[in-house]
């Protein structure tokens, strides 16, 4: 079986902002921003130990990781979310995700996790919800990017990687016939 690496590390495409970053695109943003953190739980939960702990592809994270790996993304997407709403563009920190997922938390059972995701998104989904226009035109300074980032496309972005994330573990399973 030839397998495309490339498919199965974007399972829906590289995340690309649109020029035009209307309303309804933010509205079905935070739809699934609010939505994620329960259809990751009904991707995962029926799995077992052995099948959390199978790479979603060769040589990449096994789901639980990649759980783990998600409740970190968006701890942190939340936190920068609440720095650009409070402080006039501030740079905000990067971290080697590729690393935290070798931490030993990483091994943890999924469930922490799910919780941390369940609790953010709630809170993250009150914000959004609770922001006018010119609020999803605030931003923060990526030092990576070497670029400032609006609160519109930063919410297109995380969108985009709750899809991503959970259309690996859902790719997986029917790759697997699990």
């Amino acid at each position: 079986m030839d397998i495309d690496i490339e498919l199965l590390k974007y399972p829906i495409g590289k995340f690309k902002a649109p020029e035009n970053i209307t309303e309804s695109l933010i509205q079905e943003a935070v739809a699934t921003i609010k939505a994620f953190p329960a259809h990751l739980f009904t991707a995962v939960s029926p799995l077992s130990l052995a099948q959390l702990d199978t790479p979603y592809r060769p040589g990449g994270w096994t789901v639980r990781q990649l759980v783990h790996h998600c409740a970190d993304s968006h701890m942190n997407a939340f936190v920068r979310f609440k720095l650009a709403l409070t402080e006039q563009n501030p740079t905000i920190k990067p971290y080697e995700e590729a690393e935290w997922a070798k931490l030993a938390d990483s091994q943890l059972p999924i469930e922490p996790s799910l919780a941390i995701l369940k609790a953010t998104h709630l809170k993250w989904g009150v914000v959004l919800d609770a922001m006018g226009k010119e609020d999803f035109d605030k931003t923060y300074f990526h030092p990576e990017k070497q670029r400032s980032q609006d609160l519109g496309e930063i919410t297109l972005m995380y969108a985009w990687h709750s899809t991503h994330h959970l259309s690996h573990v859902q790719s997986l399973v029917l790759r697997e016939k699990w």
